[in-house]
């Protein structure tokens, strides 16, 4: 049986028609039978959704946004098809849908949930269009929802995968259709057991891709980014960036596992067990070889270097004199996990604990209520977590130069800074 082949277009790569018409050049002469595509959500989509719904949250006017974006979508659509063509009426369908959503009642307790039922639609456009495109442009594809085969429980917002659920719905109703035709399907989301839509945490359509090409037993899964590969560093941050020829996973894993955005954080766990490689290239440069991520890569030893924004340092102090023993910690992170924030640095002293968490939209009051009672507890938002992976200890200093160091740790192979700009 032929092998599937997995390609994974993120929002950048879609980001107006421009980027659209590039795609379809990208697959002329790569489209096949047996490759599944999977794209997300176009340009910043979901950050406005996000918006959207902080706005609904927020009792603020939400339907102008609501109104720009479906311009936004309306105007691509207009470069890309004559004014008669059937994507109009599906793209205005899908708004109608959203727009039903948002007159919802939306609350702190049932945000999640509601958030996978709006912000979904990112998707759901943006693979409508882009299937349409392909197919206007004599590119046959099928369009197939990605919620009939990504099965998932119920943790909205970072909903875990029935995994055998899920390989026999790619196995059933997928792969005989491979057989015949590409399929183009979305990034991000799956559904429940009761048909909710899910998702898979944020940037999580690289990880749909891990998943089909499991699922699927793929030759390959290749990402198609605006970088020519995995860097040592984020460009548009750092100068001098170094590419990745090859990664091993395990190298990779620890990457993302730290913040590296150009590979979603879930994605190399199962490719790595299935020992299927995954390829990161440039749509830009499409013939370039990019990173290739793989089992029998070669160590190295350039250091990478990882930056995540709108970080909030919390301590929590005990009141009673005692020291800080393991019942504190795990009364901590027992809320943590309640609120699904993760903690990106951790640091114990003899009285209080350390932590260092993304930004969340009221998640973090939540825990301050949740812990105010048993802890005294002080916290600097707005902050930088700065990661350097393989340091050089000569070279630490010029990354902390104009900043204010807060917190900081190192071990033999990583070093890691909480600074902020003085």
């Amino acid at each position: 049986m032929a092998k599937t082949w997995i390609y994974k277009f993120g929002g950048a790569s879609v980001k107006d028609a421009t980027a659209v018409k590039n795609l379809a050049e990208i697959l002329r002469n790569r489209l096949r039978k047996n490759l599944i595509i999977v794209v997300s959500a176009m340009g910043k989509t979901t950050n406005s959704l996000e918006g959207i719904l902080a706005n609904k949250l927020n009792g603020l006017d939400f339907y102008e946004n609501s109104a720009i974006l479906k311009t936004f979508h309306r105007e691509i659509c207009e470069e890309l098809f004559p004014a008669n063509h059937a994507v109009f009426a599906q793209i205005e369908n899908l708004f109608f849908q959203l727009d039903l959503q948002l007159q919802k009642p939306l609350s702190r307790e049932n945000y999640d949930e509601f958030y996978d039922q709006v912000v979904c639609f990112g998707e759901l456009i943006s693979s409508k269009i882009v299937a349409e495109y392909l197919c206007y442009q004599d590119l046959l594809v099928l369009w197939q929802d990605a919620r009939e085969v990504i099965h998932t429980d119920s943790d909205f917002r970072f909903a875990k995968i029935n995994w055998e659920k899920t390989r026999k719905a790619c196995q059933s109703t997928w792969k005989p259709m491979l057989e015949n035709f590409p399929i183009l399907t979305q990034g991000f989301i799956g559904k429940d057991p009761k048909g909710r839509t899910t998702t898979l945490g944020r940037e999580g359509s690289d990880f749909t891709a891990a998943i089909l090409g499991t699922s699927l037993h793929a030759g390959s899964v290749t990402i198609w980014k605006d970088v020519p590969g995995v860097l040592n560093a984020d460009p548009k941050l750092f100068p001098n960036t170094e590419k990745f020829e090859e990664l091993g996973y395990r190298e990779a894993a620890e990457m993302t596992y730290f913040g590296a955005s150009v590979i979603h954080p879930k994605t190399i766990k199962p490719l790595a067990n299935a020992g299927i490689p995954l390829f990161v290239k440039s749509f830009l440069n499409p013939d370039a070889p990019g990173t290739k991520i793989h089992e029998h890569a070669t160590p190295h030893e350039v250091p990478t270097i990882v930056l995540k924004k709108d970080q909030i340092l919390v301590s929590f102090k005990v009141t009673d004199f005692t020291f800080i023993e393991e019942k504190h910690i795990h009364r901590i992170y027992e809320q943590l996990q309640a609120l699904k924030l993760r903690v990106n640095m951790l640091q114990l002293s003899a009285i209080s604990v350390s932590i260092v968490i993304d930004a969340q939209l009221f998640k973090f009051e939540q825990l301050l209520e949740k812990l105010k009672g048993e802890f005294e507890i002080r916290y600097n938002e707005g902050l930088e977590l700065l990661t350097i992976l393989k340091q050089k200890a000569e070279e630490i200093p010029a990354f902390l130069i104009g900043y204010e160091v807060l917190l900081e740790q190192s071990t033999r192979n990583t070093f890691q800074a909480v600074r902020r700009k003085v």
